[in-house]
């Protein structure tokens, strides 16, 4: 017996020293790739001295005698923090995941070859001015500066995760900025997911009840739609409706109830209290770990910028110069066009064009997939587009027999120049120079929020396709690619977007609501993005006669839900303290306790607070009880609540509170019966998933913000080191959003919202700020992986000064970067 337990302990000791040494080696090599802040390099590619100021929050300031030594220290800072992203982001537009990854990221490979974005972004470098073709060389310079210097001095691989997947770096290139910068545009979009979705709806429920689920954004009337199965006869009236597929964790299309959003507005000097002009932005995104903004400063010749940039691009995308402010939102433009065509009988290779049947072009194309056999796919295009399969976006479900669809973008356009736009936009002066600079945007469409010291405008930027005033569907759904009438015609004059400069109130923004009402074709967009958030705004800007950084930084951090407060009496109206008390411990005493709560809630959307978690599930369950009988699995789809169907719903506008009787039954139930039966199903919910005292609960366990890494987000183990979690308020309708999950045991998980923000004050520009909503370092081991995620969580952020000696005064590090000619390598 005591020799067993000698060897016993024996093992066990051997098992745990085994266990810390592989941990330690993997320790150490992971650490390898941790950047040296404070070090010089002696690199070929760059001129003359480029000095890297990295402040206290590991923003680096760059400074260098060229605009292209400052652009190539972009290139280096990029890749020394962020190298493992950039890489994945150029796999995922050259439909290279597999390689890396496996079958499982295989859709997302045959999607993107299919699109081709890669092939655009290479024929798009030969549209760019020179001065941006030597700012995009000068980039990639840095990136492979770095490395080499990685691969010369055996620094970890550059990131932990080349570890553990395919450490194969190519060469960075001019194309793969342009990549990324269409990458970018393509997450933001929906518009042909809508057109897919309106198709479905449109072959189950008649005119009026789509327009009721898919509710036009309120304003003046819009023409009605056609029906899709006139348009394509062949097609059965109903076809197989399976449950919404989710999304591919690859994919960079996340669906179109999650495209982007964004707010920014902007004040004039006299709606300023200091008398100079006023911006605030916050792009929203996905939220990942790391995110996708890193910030920079450049110093170039025409003055310093600053603010924030995606890594693989050398832009400032929302920032500052010294004179002027710029920031974005999503402008929700109609750029897509889906297009049914006619395969020819006689030879599946070509389709009915208005000139007769047309060969489509044809490529093929290898994808690599790691432990697995090469897969050869064909690449067609017809005139319109490329050529999808019906196993992307439910294209199946919409496409009759003896045809396939294709897609027109403006994103595909080989001569597309955004990236000349974005590099003339940090060189602008004025407002009117930024206007200027904006000709040239391509894709992604944006609203452009412009401020000089005295002047503010929004700017839409991005092409507008010029479409026949007789075309079928006027872009709402799929439409036949044989028709002339159908086919764009080019696009609309710059001229044509909308713009507003200088209005009378001193105010402009823009929260991803309608902006014009148009006829079409000039109508910018049907379908436009949150119609809620808009209100609570204009609350904010009315309530002050003057405005200051501070009172934008608050209406930034506003939690308090305009539809909250606009829903919950018109869906509580029968339900407010009504019905005899009822007994402890029964249903309808947690229905009662839970509508007093309510009753007495101001709909601030607080992490602490549990009214917020209540609302929220009751409406989720509501909407499903509204919308499940009537489309069965198709109902899955509508992963967030929307509030205008809600509203026509109990407001009955034009019969739609026959979406309250349940088809099934025999009874005719009432909107009150629907609003009471949800409310129990939500108070069961959250019994079972969050239990105890209703008093007890807090949305912000229901609502954490998910900072999940891409690849080892699911890794046991690794997932406590690289995914992040925050304790968040705000929602799907709040100014500070927090949009929600929808589906899966959590859809109250707040998946995302603005990883950056940033409030730019002229009257003082040092004083303005920024920050983002994880940190600057893609490595789970940096101290800088997650260090301005707190202060984001907490609504605080961090000095944006162009000032070099406010950056140096606390810097975490100097880099040094001079032109090869003494010894290779590090040498301090």
């Amino acid at each position: 017996m005591p020799n067993l337990f000698r060897w016993l302990l024996r093992l066990f000791f051997g098992i745990a020293f085994l266990v810390v040494g592989v941990l330690g080696v993997g320790y150490y090599l992971a650490s390898r790739s941790l950047p040296d802040y404070d070090a010089t390099y002696r690199l070929d590619g760059v001129s003359a001295p480029v000095e890297i100021v990295r402040n206290n929050s590991n923003v680096p300031h760059i400074f260098g005698e060229t605009d292209e030594d400052v652009f190539f220290g972009l290139g280096f800072v990029h890749a020394q923090d962020r190298l493992w992203q950039m890489t994945l982001f150029r796999r995922t537009v050259q439909g290279k995941l597999s390689e890396a990854f496996g079958a499982r990221a295989f859709a997302t490979d045959d999607l993107m070859r299919r699109m081709d974005l890669y092939g655009a972004s290479l024929a798009s470098v030969a549209a760019q001015d020179e001065a941006t073709k030597r700012a995009l060389a000068a980039y990639a310079a840095g990136v492979n500066a770095w490395i080499d210097t990685v691969n010369r001095e055996a620094l970890g691989r550059g990131a932990p995760e080349f570890f553990m997947f395919s450490s194969e770096i190519a060469p960075w290139t001019p194309a793969d900025s342009i990549a990324v910068m269409k990458l970018t545009a393509l997450q933001i979009a929906s518009q042909s997911d809508r057109e897919v979705l309106r198709a479905r709806l449109s072959l189950l429920l008649d005119d009026d009840r789509v327009r009721d689920i898919m509710p036009d954004a309120p304003g003046r009337g819009v023409a009605e739609l056609p029906d899709y199965a006139a348009l394509f006869p062949d097609l059965p009236a109903q076809r197989p409706i399976r449950s919404a597929a989710l999304p591919d964790p690859f994919s960079p299309i996340k669906g179109w109830q999650n495209g982007s959003g964004s707010n920014a507005w902007a004040a004039a000097p006299d709606r300023s209290a200091a008398g100079a002009a006023l911006l605030a932005n916050d792009p929203h995104l996905d939220f990942t770990a790391p995110g996708k903004w890193y910030l920079a400063r450049l110093e170039l010749s025409d003055g310093g910028v600053i603010g924030a940039t995606i890594p693989g691009i050398p832009a400032v995308m929302s920032g500052r110069s010294a004179d002027l402010g710029w920031g974005i939102t999503l402008a929700y433009l109609d750029d897509a066009d889906l297009y049914i065509e006619k395969l020819n009988p006689d030879n599946p290779e070509e389709v009915l064009t208005p000139e007769g049947y047309k060969p489509l072009e044809t490529r093929r194309s290898i994808i690599r997939v790691k432990d697995a056999d090469p897969v050869t796919i064909t690449l067609r295009r017809s005139e319109n587009g490329p050529v999808l399969p019906g196993r992307h976006g439910d294209l199946a479900a919409i496409t009759p027999p003896g045809h396939v669809v294709s897609l027109a973008r403006t994103l595909f356009d080989p001569s597309d120049t955004t990236m000349t736009a974005a590099l003339r936009l940090m060189r602008a002066h004025s407002v009117d120079e930024g206007q200027a600079a904006g000709e040239l945007f391509v894709a992604p469409a944006v609203n452009l929020i412009l401020a000089d010291r005295s002047h503010i405008a929004l700017q839409m930027v991005g092409r507008m396709p010029r479409r026949d005033p007789a075309h079928q569907s006027k872009g709402r759904l799929p439409s036949a690619g044989w028709h002339k009438e159908n086919r764009w015609r080019g696009y609309l004059p710059y001229s044509a977007n909308p713009r507003f400069v200088d209005p009378g109130g001193g105010i402009v923004g823009n929260t991803n609501n309608k902006t014009v009402e148009r006829p079409f074709p000039n109508h910018v967009s049907y379908d436009w993005g949150d119609t809620q958030r808009i209100e609570r705004w204009r609350r904010l800007m009315q309530n002050r006669k003057v405005h200051t950084r501070d009172s934008f930084i608050e209406a930034q951090l506003d939690t308090v839900s305009f539809t909250a407060r606009s829903l919950l009496p018109l869906v509580g109206r029968d339900l407010w303290f009504t019905g005899e008390p009822a007994p402890e411990g029964t249903p309808e005493r947690r229905r009662q306790r839970a509508l007093l709560l309510l009753a007495n809630w101001n709909g601030e959307m607080s992490e602490h607070l549990p009214e917020p978690l209540i609302y929220a599930a009751w409406m989720r369950a509501l909407q499903d009880r509204l919308i499940r009988d009537d489309l069965g699995p198709l109902a899955d789809a509508f992963i967030h609540v929307d509030p205008v169907f809600i509203e026509r719903v109990f407001r009955d506008v034009e019969g739609a509170g026959d979406w309250c009787d349940v088809m099934q039954s025999t009874a005719r139930e009432t909107c009150t019966d629907m609003a009471r039966l949800a409310l129990d199903d939500a108070l069961i919910w959250i019994d079972e998933h969050h239990g105890g005292a209703l008093e007890s609960l807090r949305w912000g366990d229901a609502h954490q913000a998910l900072h999940d890494h891409l690849v080892l987000g699911d890794t046991p183990l690794l997932k406590w080191v690289t995914n992040i979690r925050q304790s968040t308020s705000g929602g799907d309708n709040t100014l500070m959003r927090g949009l929600t999950a929808g589906t899966g045991p959590d859809p109250f998980t707040n998946v995302h919202g603005p990883g950056y923000r940033g409030v730019y004050d002229f009257a003082d520009p040092d004083s303005s700020v920024f920050v983002t909503a994880t940190g600057q370092s893609g490595h789970p081991l940096s101290r800088h992986y997650d260090d301005l995620g707190e202060l984001w969580r907490r609504g605080e952020y961090v000095p944006m000064s162009l000032d070099p000696e406010l950056a140096r005064a606390a810097s975490v590090g100097v880099t040094r970067l001079l032109p090869e000619g003494g010894a290779a390598g590090q040498t301090d």
